[in-house]
């Protein structure tokens, strides 16, 4: 019997990319990709655009959509729906789920006059909840990973067609994409490439059209040495016959009923856990291949609970989901932020690129911005179980959480839709093991093989701070605490107010945090930290309070951690990887912004800081990445301790 390969791509950007990086997505994958396969008449396949860059690529490449409307109009491919501004659909509410969906169907009906039946689910993250959703929205099948059913039990070799899943009586068909033909194509010589779809009596693959041109090596592999050409010659002179998912789903019976845990590909699954999990997971792996789909992969909203950054975002976009208003810009915004590019990371830069949790940040402060509220509440915004203190003023937004000790977890800029509190913790990721790569004999090798040289320099920057980078975080050391030993993060710790969580209360003009705990050394001494913020027209005026029952000398550490879109001066002069400096005032000028962070002190303070820098992967290598400037703040303590001041934004 002739395979029936089922073929798709899906093209996406994050919302709001670079002008530059979508011209060259543009130019070195989508166009020439579209202009190449325009040329031949029989090959059929299945493509998705993310709304709001098929808006773009309407909009600006104006050819390049011409194209896609032609083969569309001709019947050659078949349109996907999906979310418009590409969220999880899983994580978000069912509202916003369901106006996504229909957001793009409107523009696909609109543009090219075609009712997909077809979805393209975001990360594949897959959960029956959904099913009502996208019934009401008229879709009838979705692509899957064949992980989602080799994890349900299911061999791999009863997955040549769609099966059936269920939500109280709801009924969606799922395509099962073919792992080994993502690793294919284009990464295989032709004639491997139309082997291996033979191997296979349905062969089922729909992948990110960034593998053919925009990922390392490809686009002079596809298109400079023709690979995109050879290998649609061959493939059309063979016996596979090329179908649009539309005509196998009208003509095919499902294989059968399956209910998919709540997992995504196998790589995501990994990505998505803790450290130590994920590492002894993909150490079975590397060792033995053939016992993968024994190992169950993480849920990807484990990502919340991986990076805290993540949960923030993402839990801020619920709470503006659940208080949205009719209105036309709050809504576009707030389904921006529901996009799902900054909420993860694995071998794609994601939470760790700033510009995307500056977008997401700029939405949410827009959607916030509309909205009518107290200057104070206290909720539980990112539902952990722990409350959250809020002030909103027409200048600022700050929240500080009382999980994290009363730190202060965001800190916006209402006029510049700006978080200078979005910073990153230097966290330990599998890939800092530095392995010696994949040395096969492939053509060209996918990103996941690839093995990228770390340099010293980068190997230096593996530092991992064992609390999380936010600000009003309360150390108390020694006269031992230095430049060197805060950058390093090996200084001495003798309290348990760092990470620990403190008790709220509101009162009539502020909040008050505070926490019973101790100092240790040699045996505990009891200790109370209480800090105390109020609201002001643009920023928060703060009171710090230690009493002990230690009679030793000690050093009080409160520190900060500010991030900025781009470079920024310190009292007027380029800030240095790091420094120290003693005064009253610091004054951190932002030239994004044009905002002035200042932070005033009632006595002489000792300074140190240092650029917060995190060494990353994406599909290009490791990065590192400046995250924004970490700052301590010392003064010495005998039993008790008193300062106060004031954190403000500035436009001087």
């Amino acid at each position: 019997m002739a395979t029936t390969l089922l073929f798709g791509v899906h093209l996406h950007q994050p919302v709001d990319n670079f002008d530059f990086a979508v011209d060259k997505a543009v130019n070195k994958c989508y166009k020439p990709f579209f202009e190449t396969v325009l040329k031949y008449d029989a090959f059929r396949f299945s493509v998705h655009v993310s709304g709001w860059l098929f808006e773009r690529i309407k909009d600006k490449y104006k050819d390049l959509f011409g194209i896609i409307k032609l083969l569309s109009d001709s019947g050659r491919i078949e349109i996907f729906s999906g979310g418009f501004y590409e969220p999880v659909l899983a994580s978000i509410p069912e509202k916003d789920r369901i106006g996504q969906i229909k957001l793009l169907n409107e523009f696909i009906k609109k543009q090219l006059n075609y009712k997909p039946k077809g979805l393209w689910l975001a990360e594949r993250v897959w959960d029956g909840a959904i099913i009502p959703s996208l019934k009401q929205c008229g879709i009838e099948y979705v692509m899957v990973d064949d992980n989602h059913f080799i994890n349900s039990g299911l061999s791999q070799l009863n997955l040549n067609g769609y099966y059936l899943s269920e939500y109280n009586t709801q009924t969606i068909a799922l395509f099962p994409i073919n792992r080994k033909l993502r690793y294919t194509l284009p990464f295989s010589k032709p004639d491997v490439a139309i082997d291996t779809i033979k191997s296979f009596e349905t062969a089922i693959v729909f992948d990110d059209l960034e593998k053919f041109g925009l990922w390392p090596t490809t686009y002079q592999w596809v298109y400079k040495d023709k690979w995109l050409e050879r290998f649609l010659e061959a493939l059309l002179k063979s016996d596979v016959k090329t179908a649009l998912y539309s005509e196998f789903y009208e003509k095919n019976k499902p294989l059968g009923l399956v209910y998919p845990n709540n997992v995504s590909y196998e790589e995501m699954g990994l990505w998505s856990m803790l450290y130590d999990d994920s590492k002894k997971a993909q150490d079975i792996i590397k060792n033995d291949p053939q016992i993968s789909h024994l190992i169950k992969n993480g849920n990807w909203k484990n990502f919340f609970n991986k990076y805290p950054q993540s949960n923030r975002i993402h839990k801020r976009m619920l709470e503006m989901s659940k208080k949205q208003i009719k209105n036309r810009v709050f809504k576009e915004n707030l389904y921006k932020s529901q996009t799902n590019d900054v909420l993860w990371h694995g071998i794609f830069g994601g939470i760790y690129l700033p510009n995307l949790r500056d977008n997401a940040y700029r939405y949410i402060i827009s959607c916030d911005s509309m909205l009518e509220e107290k200057k104070i509440t206290v909720e539980d915004i990112f539902l952990e179980g722990y409350r959250q203190a809020k002030f909103k003023t027409g200048k600022i937004i700050a929240i500080f959480d009382s999980k994290y000790s009363g730190q202060l977890v965001e800190f916006d800029s209402i006029e510049d839709k700006f978080n200078f509190q979005n910073t990153m913790t230097r966290k330990r990721e599998v890939y800092h093991q530095i392995n010696s790569g994949n040395n096969d004999s492939e053509a060209v090798k996918s990103i996941h093989e690839i093995n990228t040289n770390v340099n010293e320099t980068l190997k230096n920057a593996l530092i991992y701070d064992w609390y999380e980078k936010n600000s009003f975080v309360d150390h108390i050391s020694d006269e031992s605490f230095d430049q060197h030993s805060f950058y390093r993060c090996n200084f001495k710790e003798y309290s348990d107010f760092a990470n620990q969580p403190f008790e709220i209360t509101l009162n009539n003009d502020g909040v008050i945090f505070k926490r019973d705990g101790g100092i240790y050394d040699e045996k505990k001494y009891n200790t109370t930290l209480k800090k105390v913020f109020k609201p002001i027209k643009n920023g928060i005026e703060f009171s710090i309070f230690i009493n002990s029952e230690t009679k030793k000398t000690f050093a009080y550490i409160v520190e900060f951690n500010f991030h900025f879109a781009e470079d920024f001066l310190i009292n007027s002069k380029k800030a240095e990887d790091t420094g120290t400096l003693k005064t009253t005032s610091l004054r951190i000028f932002d030239k994004f912004s044009k905002k002035t962070v200042s932070i005033n002190f009632d006595k002489p303070m000792q300074i140190y800081y240092f650029l917060l820098k995190t060494l990353s992967k994406s599909e290009k290598g490791f990065d590192l990445t400046t995250q924004g400037i970490s700052l301590a703040f010392k003064e010495t303590f005998n039993q008790s301790l008193s300062i106060s001041g004031e954190l403000k934004i500035e436009n001087v």
